[in-house]
């Protein structure tokens, strides 16, 4: 007859090694020092923020021109989060949101801060609350989130095609 264990617990846990790759370098360097580089497409002229692996998606060609997006943006969509998790530094509810930066024509993820969840909406204009400047590293994480700039409202035709 087998043991009597019903169970066990045993941590598991994954580390991962990532290579940017040449698509991503550009884009990893300008987060290094406070700019938002995104690429653009040779064919239709989509700029991309950030580029991902330097491909076209639409069109399946290099991306081309580096081109600095933002760091202001507009919000297209958010949702609000209620749920707590564990380890969680963000006091809930809070907000997740795309967010399309000026001068890019893909929405990027992010969060939302210094306002009340209620009051975030669709249009609503937004720049970036950044890091102490000594703590930057390559990585989008060099900025903490977002904040409301007090500019009105994007008109929805200015972002209504990247919903």
């Amino acid at each position: 007859m087998a043991d009597d264990i019903l169970r066990i617990r045993t941590p598991i846990g994954i580390d991962y090694t990532w290579s940017s790759g040449p698509g991503s370098v550009v884009y990893m360097r300008g987060l290094e020092n406070g700019k938002l580089i995104g690429r653009r497409c040779p064919d239709c002229e989509l700029v991309y923020f950030p580029p991902r692996n330097g491909i076209c998606p639409r069109c399946g060609v290099l991306l081309a021109a580096e081109v600095e997006v933002g760091p202001r943006g507009t919000i297209t969509t958010f949702c609000v989060v209620n749920v707590p998790f564990l380890g969680q530094t963000i006091k809930i509810p809070y907000v997740a949101a795309t967010i399309l930066l000026d001068g890019a024509d893909i929405g990027m993820q992010h969060l939302i801060q210094e306002c009340e969840a209620a009051d975030v909406r669709m249009g609503m204009r937004v720049e970036p609350v950044w890091k102490d400047k000594s703590e930057w590293t390559p990585s989008l994480e060099n900025i903490l989130y977002y904040k409301p700039t007090g500019e009105p409202d994007a008109d929805f035709d200015v972002y209504a095609r990247h919903l």
